[in-house]
């Protein structure tokens, strides 16, 4: 069986990936690893990354960042990740961008994602991301249900 040492969970909404933490935080037991929460804040029209953001746009961004920073750490304590080392991050921007970076900086050799059912939508919003992830990462990929 393979070991893993740095293992990232990859959250997009807090309030969905409450699986992935549990499976995160089991499997970091279990392996003695380090654990990576990176949650994505969407900037679904890429203003951010077009440099056409405003003011008001960027308040909101910011209070979209603090709140799932709260919402992680709460997630975290009710989780019972007690006694593990765990790293945090709560990033806006492009996903693969942010999950690339936080993959090569902390040597992560498994990557965990939520899978869902997608519409149209969400394929436009986050097929591109998995999709992505899955052909470029050098990590072993767990897509939890």
């Amino acid at each position: 069986m393979e070991m893993f040492n740095n293992i990232l969970v990859v959250s997009r909404s807090t309030k969905k990936c409450i699986k992935v933490l549990r499976t995160g935080i089991d499997l970091a037991r279990r392996f003695d690893a380090k654990l990576h929460l990176l949650h994505i804040v969407p900037d679904p029209l890429n203003l951010r990354e077009w440099d056409m953001q405003s003011p008001s746009f960027d308040r909101e961004f910011e209070k979209m960042v603090a709140q799932a920073r709260v919402e992680l750490d709460r997630l975290v304590k009710a989780e019972g990740a007690q006694g593990l080392v765990i790293s945090e991050w709560v990033k806006g921007g492009d996903p693969i961008t942010e999950i690339e970076a936080v993959v090569k900086d902390e040597n992560v050799d498994l990557i965990l994602l939520r899978a869902h059912k997608q519409g149209r939508l969400e394929h436009v919003f986050f097929g591109r991301t998995n999709d992505a992830i899955i052909r470029s990462l050098p990590a072993t990929l767990l897509l939890v249900a």
